[in-house]
């Protein structure tokens, strides 16, 4: 621009050279930025989760269920007569004023609205289990039906508690639907004291496992298993140890009666608890790898939900015996990340955005988010397999098949760190294997002059 002073063929003043300089240099660095810049977009550590559990104040008060209880005494008759709402505690100390009264129904369930009140219910249970006599059984275990009614005590969805949605028959579980609305307008609790309540539940749960095996059928304890799972998926509980339910699960594996008849119908069910593959993933680590029965589960249970994320379920032997590896190899080839950024492609993105770049990038993290998780789960399976020299060759193609459809095709970037943490789990399995190739190698016959 042109001061006033200026005449009609005078030259601009350096002020406006240095405008034109500057605006330059921003937009140079500017493209700068942008061709270095790091993406965000990152493998996260943690499964996202699920919407088990919804925000709750403060526990539920409950509704005494003592319609199978005779009261012994005066006492226990005025005490059952009261009007109003009774807490465990109180009903706890009472069979422990009042010795033998208690089986169970007198225990109000869930024991979560203190710690007290749980300490209290665990020293009745296991007094009760060590003096009952051969002939008395009545030692009381929670139903399916009762440890369904703790969790919505706690605020657990309906639909997200499993297909059957809410149960119908207590009392308690409508007080519970009705406060439903007040608790939701209520600030979130703190996560451990969820935590806890759950850890209570899971622990007295085990201890009924250990005292009676055959308490549960094997339909309610497969009923029980995906319940469990379900819970422990909460967003809330993520970052949490989840301990006490892993011991849990483990015994609860162990009373299966029909095994390995049950596995394929566990395995099922289990995979179709969350529909995101890492919180499967998450999943498949409830069960530790400690037992014959786990490791079985471990195995089998990631084999399905890789076929099922790859939509392979119907066309692979997943369930016949020893083809677990071969079944896997065949899987590999479709882990490509290009592959699956071609599946996924077709699902989520309208033709006229497949060549965006910000659509373009979005689908390659997710492509590469869902390779590595396939990859976790591979691994698993190889990892609960009894590799026998027999079983050598199919390692050694699947350790060909991972460095050829998986290693070789991660192009690394600065702009994409995703890939750089995909190619480096695809490293570390492809070592796994190689140092099991060498441990299992069978020995190769040598000719001996000597040997007729």
């Amino acid at each position: 621009p042109r001061s006033p002073s200026q005449g009609p063929g005078q030259p601009p003043v350096a002020g406006g050279d240095a405008v034109l300089a500057v605006g330059f240099i921003l937009l140079f660095l500017l493209m700068l930025v942008e061709r270095f810049s790091v993406s965000l977009r990152v493998i996260p550590p943690v499964h996202p989760g699920e919407t088990v559990f919804l925000p709750r104040r403060q526990p539920l008060h409950y509704i005494l269920d003592h319609s199978r209880l005779k009261p012994r005494s005066a006492l226990e008759g005025l005490f059952l007569s009261l009007p109003g709402r009774l807490s465990t505690l109180r009903v706890g100390l009472l069979v422990r004023r009042a010795p033998g009264a208690g089986r169970g129904p007198l225990l109000t369930w869930p024991p979560e609205t203190s710690s007290g009140a749980f300490s209290l219910l665990w020293d009745l249970s296991v007094d009760g289990l060590f003096h009952q006599s051969d002939g008395d059984k009545r030692w009381w275990c929670p139903s399916l039906q009762e440890v369904m009614e703790a969790f919505h005590s706690l605020g657990a969805r309906s639909p997200a508690l499993g297909p059957e949605g809410p149960c119908q028959s207590s009392e308690r579980v409508l007080e519970n639907d009705l406060s439903r609305s007040w608790s939701q307008q209520q600030d979130s609790p703190p996560e451990t004291a969820l935590d806890s309540s759950l850890n209570y539940i899971c622990k007295f749960l085990a201890l009924c496992a250990v005292a009676q095996p055959a308490v549960y059928t094997d339909r309610e304890l497969l009923n029980l298993i995906e319940l469990l799972c379900r819970a422990g998926l909460d967003a809330g509980l993520r970052l949490l140890p989840k301990t006490d339910l892993q011991q849990l699960l483990l015994l609860l594996l162990e009373n299966i009666r029909e095994w390995p008849g049950k596995l394929q119908q566990l395995c099922r069910t289990l995979s179709k608890v969350s529909d995101h593959h890492h919180n499967l993933l998450a999943l498949v680590q409830f069960f530790l790898d400690v037992t014959s029965r786990s490791r079985q589960l471990r195995s089998q249970l990631c084999l399905v939900v890789i076929a099922q994320m790859l939509d392979q379920q119907e066309t692979l032997p997943l369930w016949q015996e020893k083809a677990q590896l071969s079944s896997l190899s065949q899987l590999l080839s479709l882990m490509r990340p290009s592959s699956l950024r071609q599946y996924l492609g077709s699902e989520t993105l309208p033709p006229c955005q497949e060549h965006q770049p910000k659509a373009s990038a979005e689908l390659d993290h997710k492509a590469c988010y869902l390779c590595h998780s396939l990859l976790t789960l591979a691994g698993v399976v190889v990892s609960c397999q009894d590799i026998t020299p027999d079983q050598w060759g199919e390692l050694q193609l699947l350790c060909m098949q991972l460095d050829r459809h998986i290693s070789t095709h991660i192009r690394e970037s600065p702009q994409a760190m995703h890939r750089t943490r995909l190619k480096d789990l695809a490293a570390q399995t492809y070592i796994r294997w190689q140092d099991l190739l060498a441990h299992c190698q069978p020995q190769a016959q040598y000719f001996s002059p000597w040997k007729d």
